[in-house]
């Protein structure tokens, strides 16, 4: 591949030098500020060959390098090897940030490329802020990859689906009607949005454009009286087109944009969502505005905030949605473990495949919510590791430990899970660490905390068993996780250092957030555990209001991992509580074999039995 590559960065350089272009830099975005896309964007794994969801490459005259972060450390180093690309870890000591190698890089005067719809207008501000103040020029209008690949893979054309009102609990026309009231408080005229689970959660609609997440490629345009979708027609079946006159929904081809805002009738000022939109179709809008005599201004959108609280339907049908997904994940461990333990040959790919067989037996299944991660000892170490049948595959032994990230989309929710099982002896290091990340784990689910608390504030109870013992994980510990959307959604997250400008609201009930402390030690092993925790109302008194964390997930961690010696009775005390919940609710889920499996696994740690 890297040879490939390497005659890819040749072609890429001879089209840069015939358009009068110094340096390009690709991003890893499509036209709706999406983590994941469609094979048609994923320019930046074309040329580095790099295939991790978060990353930016830079490619000068004479030399080529990749930004990522910690979670892609390793993978990014083996999959570079030999391309002739250089590695930026970010936030490593010593190692700079890509503006700031552009600042020193790109000489006054030479023009850097980029593609406009592939990049938000946020981040075009920024580049354009520094083309400004280093004097040099930034050129949006390129697509090297079109000339370049000559096998591109054409846009998705999956068809649309109504996510059905059972599910949802909420009208479009009631979400619609709260999407306007917070534009008219804006003092906006319209609203213009391109975030895709955001445009398919105001309609109650799904589709299957990309790859786990179950979205469909589209615009959206709100006014006062209109609502404008923009979506190619193929995607539109009978009963999707009825459904969306009921509720007065103007289509639009999906390349439409463009043309439309330039005939658009401006009634005010339009309000954009700069996080979002691209680039290119911000400087549309603003051409257009501009001539009636209006302006384009930033708004966060106000759906991303609407959809991460999740209405009492949605939280009903996630409940039960994770106790069905969490019966399977129990199902799997036991299977796993009995495998192993009598000598009968499986791969890491072949776990994956069984689990994910036990997951579409679920009868509102879609598909999974990301790829499986079944990774096996040293392969655990790599956060998102995959499984290569023929590449990197390794067959599993009774010894050790197995890492099972793993999650489903369903009608009823997305799931997201991780567990770390010993598949025979391990070691005193190993149950070490998978202590302190089960303590860790524990810590957060237990917490009580304040209305108004952060996920900022809330990260130190999970880090702070790991950072005595001078260890962390190059990552967030918890995420938002969509509803039959994307299992990633912002804004909710716990973490300790946030991106300048991101926001972070408060945490409040309805929202879902994962708990995923982890160790990872290259070339040796890896240790996740990741529940999903609900927020749920604690206590209130007469001057305050305090909320707590409930286990959505309901998996037992593996006794035979645990070292009660390095945990406190507290923590002792809610892995008990938490097992007993397991058994309580999963057990009657089960077959006879695994409720028996379970039962031992989720004995009170005091008792000696297994």
């Amino acid at each position: 591949m890297n040879n490939v590559c390497e005659k890819r960065l040749q072609e890429l350089r001879a089209y840069m030098k015939e358009n009068g272009v110094y340096a390009f830099v690709f991003l890893t975005g499509d036209s709706h500020g999406s983590e994941y896309v469609a094979p048609y964007f994923k320019t930046r794994e074309y040329f580095s060959g790099f295939t991790g969801s978060a990353g930016t490459l830079y490619v000068g005259p004479d030399e080529a390098y990749l930004w990522t972060d910690g979670r892609y450390f390793i993978q990014a180093e083996r999959q570079l090897r030999g391309s002739g690309i250089g590695l930026m870890k970010m936030l490593e000591p010593g190692v700079p940030t890509l503006f700031g190698f552009l600042s020193d890089h790109i000489p006054e005067g030479k023009v850097l490329g980029i593609d406009g719809r592939c990049m938000t207008a946020k981040e075009g501000e920024r580049y354009e802020a520094l083309a400004l103040e280093h004097g040099f020029v930034l050129r949006t209008d390129l697509d090297p990859a079109d000339s370049i690949m000559t096998d591109r893979p054409a846009l998705p054309d999956s068809p649309l689906t109504i996510h059905e009102a059972k599910y949802v609990g909420e009208t479009p026309k009631e979400r619609i009607a709260r999407l306007r009231d917070k534009i008219a408080a804006a003092q906006g005229a319209s609203y213009l949005d391109s975030k895709l689970d955001s445009i398919m959660w105001l309609l109650s609609l799904r589709g299957n454009d990309i790859d786990y997440n179950p979205v469909a490629l589209s615009h959206i345009i709100v006014d006062e009286r209109d609502v404008h979708l923009f979506v190619d027609e193929s995607k539109v079946t009978e009963p999707v087109a009825q459904y969306l006159d009921l509720y007065g929904i103007t289509r639009h081809p999906y390349d439409a944009l463009r043309s439309f805002l330039s005939e658009y009738t401006f009634r005010g000022d339009m309000l954009c969502d700069y996080g979002c939109v691209s680039d290119y179709y911000k400087r549309a809008a603003q051409d257009a505005a501009g001539k009636a005599g209006f302006e384009v201004r930033p708004f966060d959108s106000p759906i991303v905030s609407m959809k991460s609280v999740k209405n009492r339907t949605e939280m009903e049908c996630l409940r039960e949605c994770y106790k069905r997904d969490s019966a399977k994940v129990c199902s799997f461990i036991r299977w796993i473990q009995k495998r192993v333990r009598e000598d009968s040959p499986i791969t890491e790919s072949g776990a994956a495949e069984y689990l994910d067989s036990l997951r579409a037996e679920i009868e509102d299944f879609r598909g999974l919510s990301f790829g499986t991660i079944s990774a096996y000892g040293p392969n655990a170490a790599m956060m998102h590791y995959q499984a290569e049948p023929g590449v990197s595959d390794a067959v599993l032994k009774p010894e050790g430990m197995l890492l099972v990230d793993s999650g489903g989309q369903y009608l009823s929710g997305t799931t997201d899970v991780t567990r770390t099982t010993a598949l025979g002896r391990v070691t005193d290091a190993m149950r070490r660490h998978y202590t302190l990340t089960a303590v860790s784990n524990l810590q957060l689910m237990g917490a009580v905390f304040m209305e108004g608390c952060r996920g900022s504030q809330l990260d130190i109870l999970a880090r702070m068993p790991m950072w005595k013992e001078g260890l962390d994980y190059k990552c967030g510990t918890g995420h938002g996780i969509g509803y039959f959307l994307n299992v990633h959604e912002a804004p909710p997250s716990i973490r300790w250092r946030t991106a300048p400008g991101a926001i972070e609201p408060a945490l409040e009930p309805g929202m879902i957030v994962s708990d995923e402390p982890g160790v990872y030690l290259e070339g040796e092993y890896g240790i996740r555990i990741e529940t999903i925790l609900e927020v749920v109302d604690h206590r209130r008194t007469a001057s305050d209001h305090f909320l707590a964390f409930r286990p959505l997930t309901l998996v037992p961690l593996d006794r035979k991992l645990l070292d009660p010696s390095l945990m406190t009775e507290e923590t002792k005390a809610l892995l008990d509580d938490y097992h007993a919940r397991v058994y309580d609710e999963i057990a009657p889920l089960l077959p006879d074999e695994d409720r028996e499996w379970l039962r031992r696994e989720t004995l009170p740690l005091s008792d000696p039995a297994q």
